[in-house]
């Protein structure tokens, strides 16, 4: 670094590295969102993040009087990491997702010019922004339950310039008043779809949600139907706030499946997907049966009488309730 290099200027260099990195990795492939990563400092929309660190937790602040912790401040802000960015009484809120998987789950909510998009989970703002850069502030809405998070997210939004509709309300609930949707975005992971989202949207519309362990992507027939594929993305998010995420069985009912497999994440993804419908040696021998399948083989199918999750084929032989309690 040079003797005149500014505080600024180590900034705006951490942020174009990541850019490239990101580029690098594949994960920017669409040029539009190049751009808005390459627009959007993360630095902004962190200000401070929580670092496990012994027994508890290290608060890091870009403001910390302290050059060198200042220097780790950064250093994990432009990390291709998740970010704990509000805990309360030792319990995570908030984060600010890993980078480069956001930049997958942009692409793949398959944004057009025009779009209105549902944000469920505003966080510190950041992913806002790039769908603002993308897309114009009129076509972005956010939601929180927490209004210190949604009035943060506003800050920081507004302090490069970005003014989306920031909401504060039950994600679960969707927003009505800003309907309807051509997308709808989701940060946190949900037990099962609300049915209010599918009547928030338009014909073809499509929902990108965590569930279980990956990416469900949806399309919407109507108010009362929709159905899609899991990405092979493996995605881990802070559960909705107000619901539970699907838990795996507990480790007495896996006891008697082989050591490997417990820590087998795919297999983990179907077990907690099936929702304690299938026993897990049932599961393994189901598994080991139809070829060991990745998350893109699942899908899930949503109407007025109930949700599944389904392997291959919605009309096949595996069907499964979502959102049951485990059996085992």
């Amino acid at each position: 670094m040079g003797a005149h290099t500014t505080g600024r200027d180590v900034r705006e260099l951490a942020h174009a590295a990541q850019v490239r990195e990101l580029t690098a990795a594949g994960v920017l492939q669409d040029p539009a969102w190049r751009a808005a990563f390459a627009a959007v400092p993360r630095h902004v929309f962190v200000p401070y993040f929580w670092t496990g660190r012994g027994a508890g937790h290290e608060r890091l602040w870009g403001e910390d009087p302290d050059p060198e912790r200042r220097a780790r401040w950064l250093r994990g802000v432009y990390t291709d990491a998740p970010l704990a960015t509000r805990l309360r009484d030792g319990e995570l809120l908030s984060s600010s997702s890993q980078p480069s998987l956001m930049a997958k789950m942009l692409e793949a909510l398959e944004v057009r010019d025009g779009d209105d998009v549902l944000e469920i989970g505003a966080g510190t703002g950041y992913n806002a922004a790039l769908l603002c850069h993308r897309l114009g502030d009129d076509h972005v809405t956010t939601v929180d339950l927490d209004e210190e998070i949604t009035e943060s997210a506003r800050a920081h939004l507004a302090r490069i310039g970005y003014r989306p509709t920031v909401v504060t309300g039950d994600g679960a609930r969707g927003c009505s008043s800003r309907a309807p949707f051509d997308r709808i975005l989701v940060t946190c992971t949900l037990p099962l779809i609300p049915p209010a989202w599918l009547g928030q949207c338009r014909p073809g519309a499509r929902i990108l949600a965590p569930l279980s362990t990956g990416l469900i992507a949806l399309t919407v027939r109507d108010a009362d139907f929709a159905e899609g594929r899991f990405l092979h993305t493996p995605a881990y998010f802070v559960p909705l706030r107000g619901a539970t995420a699907a838990a795996p069985p507990s480790a007495a009912a896996q006891e008697a499946l082989p050591y490997e497999l417990v820590e087998n994440e795919r297999f983990q993804f179907m077990l907690i997907l099936s929702a304690g419908a299938l026993h897990p040696r049932e599961g393994l021998d189901l598994w080991r049966r139809e070829g060991r399948p990745g998350r893109e083989r699942f899908g899930v199918t949503v109407t007025p009488e109930g949700q599944w999750s389904w392997l291959d084929d919605p009309q096949g032989p595996y069907v499964w309730p979502l959102g049951e309690a485990a059996s085992v």
